[in-house]
């Protein structure tokens, strides 16, 4: 399967590289730095109304998950933290799509569509990393729903949103029994702990969610169970690609600025040509990157089964953000001493790039995914 940028694409992508060049870069050095929540960006995909891109035209939306990562790949370009603006509006998007009722999809989708909800998506705990069938969050039933108790970590948007998706077990079955349940802000016994003091995608906080015998109403939880856990990432991962895309050629951006105005040995940098082939390098890994993340969101918009799209998601997001820490490595090379100054920018992409390679299932539990599309699961 192949994909094709449309007209519909292109104006799409250059609607965003304008906003992304003329509003958005020039508060990118300034929200990394803070850490603060940059409610002005979101106020901003809000006004452009792009939190639908990938919502279906009953939502208001275009339907394309190319869309969606052409627009994320745009903003990471110049502002990883505005690209995760619209990816943990999608996130919970797509596990309400792929396993809501007729009525959560009613209730929620069109509030993240426009903006006026904000969600987030909870599954990572202490003991189990990128392990889900491990989490020990638990629900137990009761008359009208079920208690939540257990405790979460690096929930990124939860200190923001009016709701988090919240993993966890309601049975015994280690994973057909793992479903996932509406948790509302300020329903009783659910808090929020301190966000984290993170190296890279600074601007999105990321906290501890903590359930102390919290009632789930019935209706609060998604029918689809393990499943649509796992459709939700597969059907996300592409995006995540379209993060590393966007950092790798930012970060090959700058590195050109930079180097066509130095001189050194009485040529100008970017005449050298250990410098020249270092940045066609870095080119060519971001194409081939790019033109994996792409494939895999066209297979998104086709509706590909869930076998054939997992392990092509996996090497999107896997190489991706490979090549974004790769990309980006090189890019502080390039700078030399400045490359570890906080006065250039070129630090905040070799950090988010590393918080890329983890997220969203490490690039570890990719290779995973992928080997054992070609090889089954390994004997236990």
């Amino acid at each position: 399967m192949t994909y094709a940028l449309n007209d519909d694409h292109r104006q799409i992508q250059d609607l965003i590289r304008r906003v992304a060049r003329e509003r958005v870069a020039k508060r990118a050095d300034e929200i990394d730095r803070t850490a603060e929540y940059p409610h002005d960006m979101f106020a901003l995909l809000k006004e452009l109304g792009l939190f639908t891109l990938p919502f279906p035209e009953q939502y208001g939306g275009a339907g394309s998950l190319l869309s969606a990562c052409i627009a994320i790949e745009e903003f990471a370009r110049v502002c990883y933290n505005t690209a995760y603006l619209l990816l943990v509006q999608w996130v919970p998007f797509g596990a309400i799509l792929s396993g809501g009722t007729d009525a959560q999809k009613q209730w929620l989708l069109p509030g993240l569509a426009s903006g006026e909800l904000r969600g987030a998506f909870s599954t990572t705990e202490a003991q189990s990393g990128s392990d889900v069938s491990g989490i020990k969050t638990h629900a137990v039933k009761v008359d009208g729903g079920y208690r939540l108790n257990g405790a979460k970590i690096w929930c990124t948007n939860s200190d923001i949103a009016d709701f988090v998706l919240v993993a966890a077990k309601y049975g015994d079955d280690p994973k057909s029994n793992i479903s996932l349940f509406i948790v509302e802000k300020g329903m009783k016994g659910f808090t929020v702990g301190r966000k984290e003091d993170k190296i890279g995608a600074r601007g999105v906080p990321s906290c501890p969610l903590f359930f102390d015998d919290v009632f789930i109403p019935e209706a609060n939880r998604l029918g689809g169970g393990f499943k649509a856990v796992m459709e939700a990432f597969n059907a996300s991962r592409p995006l995540i690609g379209a993060r590393g895309v966007g950092l790798a050629q930012g970060a090959i951006d700058h590195a050109v600025e930079f180097v066509k105005d130095r001189a050194a040995f009485g040529r100008q940098v970017s005449d050298f040509q250990g410098i020249r082939w270092m940045l066609a390098d870095m080119q060519m890994q971001t194409e081939a990157a790019r033109n994996l993340v792409y494939r895999s969101a066209a297979m998104v918009d086709a509706g590909a089964s869930a076998a054939e799209l997992a392990p092509m998601a996996a090497m999107a997001k896997c190489f991706a953000s490979d090549t974004a820490m790769k990309v980006a490595t090189d890019a502080v090379q390039l700078f030399g001493a400045a490359g570890v100054s906080a006065e250039y920018s070129i630090n905040r992409y070799f950090r988010d790039a590393k918080v890329l390679q983890i997220i969203e299932g490490t690039n570890q539990i990719q290779r995973n995914i992928i080997s054992n599309s070609m090889l089954g699961r390994p004997a236990r």
